[in-house]
């Protein structure tokens, strides 16, 4: 858990605000969005995102999208 992880109660207003779909993932979008935290706050580049996180491959994907 890093300092920049969202609380269950801030991911549900989030979760509830965007209005996600429910289909099926291989990561929950909790861990990809405290991924795309850690980057904004923490300011790395994309490759040296903690093996925590998903790839970073996909964290960009979700952050471009």
């Amino acid at each position: 858990m890093y300092s920049t992880d969202l609380t269950q109660t801030q991911w549900q207003f989030i979760k509830k605000a965007l209005d996600f779909d429910d289909r099926k993932r291989k990561y929950d979008l909790i861990v990809i969005w405290n991924a795309i935290s850690y980057l904004v706050k923490i300011g790395c580049q994309w490759r040296l995102l903690p093996h925590d996180f998903p790839k970073w491959q996909l964290v960009y994907c979700y952050y471009s999208k």
